[in-house]
């Protein structure tokens, strides 16, 4: 054996005999901790948004850019809305996770109950943001009412509307206002396109007005507002409205924000606007929950056409109840070992510190065995040739035992305790067991 390994202050291979036990339970601990903890999210995850045109495949978009620097894989699934969303986040058939919901979901929620027969429990990751109900209309439907101007709903009476498309919380949306204002649905003469065909179609005066809820960021809402001929129904109500219906806010669209240069829209627009909710299922990954809220403030958290910068996302106006993990990011932000360290590292220490301090405060005290232990072993090494030594040193004398037997005997020993290696530290318990076999040759050569 090379000097360099034989002149040691430990022994590797008694401390692995020793520690090893330990090592191999500590590391089958972590693996039980990390298989029923799960701490490492899926890389995949299906959203819900909405019509290809609409803010929420926009927002869909940005989501899965900003997760995708994390390795996450957002996959878009267009929907018609809100109510379809429900649906596919209360159908375990269906693979979606996370979708956008629109306030007011609370009875469409009841709707979708029918035909799936195992819900889900859902939970809300926030409010994320507004999102207006427009009604655009065209300026030569309304040339017979005062003032050539659509002021009120009870004027749609009789009037060609897109109450949006099915499956999308905006008919039931619209059920509500109407029936609010003594309109009954029968009364117009309603569609439900998709909102992109609606639009062609209100543009090519098939119809005389359409209504939609979507955020500002939504192409068709910031093509209207800029096109010759369309008017926007502005809502002075806004506050009785969100005193009748909890779900609904008034806000104000700014003058000119559309437009500063041709001054679009030319005066402060009263409306009025449900939030909309990232809601998901309550199996959804903890770590993807962070992740979502996390994206949201970005993504969200900016100043809108008619919204304040920090405004949203908000624990506000949910109607599920609000994740744990959505929750405590809205109480302290980020968490601390996320701002410094890469996603996959903060996150894993982040869910196993728990049970790592607790797999510490078990080994600890069965690790107090390993020295004396190891002690035991090393010196095993020197100690049980003394037995050896013993009994060649009961014999001196005996009758019918001669002494040259026995000095052979123990020039045997002699030669095997020199390949007996030992740390440094244990090398003068080596050195007596040699000084005694020399003493015991001693006396067999004075008995010859």
């Amino acid at each position: 054996m090379p000097r360099v390994i034989r002149d040691t202050l430990l022994s590797v291979r008694e401390l692995l005999v020793t520690g090893g036990p330990f090592i191999v339970l500590a590391v089958a601990l972590l693996a039980g901790a990390y298989y029923f903890l799960k701490p490492t999210p899926p890389k995949r995850v299906v959203l819900a948004t909405g019509p290809d045109q609409g803010a929420y495949a926009a927002f869909g978009k940005r989501y899965q850019e900003e997760l995708k620097r994390s390795g996450i894989e957002v996959v878009l699934r267009p929907s018609a809305g809100s109510r379809e969303n429900l649906r596919l986040l209360q159908d375990a058939k269906q693979d979606v996770q996370i979708a956008f919901v629109q306030g007011g979901a609370s009875e469409t929620t009841r709707a979708t109950e029918q035909g799936v027969e195992e819900k889900l429990p859902l939970m809300s990751l926030g409010s994320m943001f507004y999102e207006p109900v427009w009604l655009f209309y065209r300026e030569t439907a309304a040339r017979a009412l005062p003032r050539a101007t659509l002021a009120e709903l009870a004027q749609l009476r009789g009037w060609r509307v897109n109450t949006g498309a099915e499956g999308s919380g905006m008919p039931g949306l619209m059920g509500k206002l109407l029936d609010a204002n003594g309109v009954k649905v029968e009364e117009l003469k309603r569609s439900h396109l998709d909102l992109t065909p609606a639009v062609v179609a209100l543009l090519g005066g098939e119809l005389d007005a359409v209504a939609f809820a979507s955020a500002p960021e939504s192409p068709m809402a910031q093509m209207l507002l800029q096109t010759p001929g369309m008017k926007l129904l502005e809502v002075p109500q806004a506050e009785a409205y969100s005193r009748r219906f909890a779900f609904l806010s008034p806000v104000t669209l700014p003058r000119g924000v559309a437009d500063l240069a041709r001054d679009v829209p030319p005066r402060d627009v009263p409306l009025i606007a449900p939030t909309t909710s990232l809601v998901a299922r309550e199996s959804l990954h903890p770590a993807l929950a962070q992740l979502f809220v996390q994206a949201a403030s970005r993504i969200h958290g900016g100043a809108g056409w008619i919204s304040r910068a920090g405004r949203f996302p908000t624990a506000q106006n949910t109607e599920f109840a609000l994740a744990r993990e959505a929750e405590r990011y809205y109480r302290n932000g980020p968490p601390l070992l996320q701002r410094y360290l890469p996603f996959w590292l903060a996150n894993l220490i982040d869910r196993m510190w728990v049970a790592l301090f607790s797999i510490i405060a078990v080994l600890i005290p069965l690790s107090r065995i390993v020295p004396p232990l190891y002690r035991f072993r090393v010196r095993s090494r020197i100690f049980r040739w003394y037995r050896h030594l013993r009994q060649i040193e009961a014999r001196i004398g005996r009758d019918g035992v001669p002494a040259a037997e026995l000095l052979a005997e123990l020039d045997r020993l002699a030669k095997r305790t020199e390949t007996i290696t030992v740390p440094l530290s244990y090398t003068e318990e080596l050195y007596a067991l040699r000084a005694n076999i020399a003493m015991v040759r001693s006396r067999l050569q004075q008995a010859l």
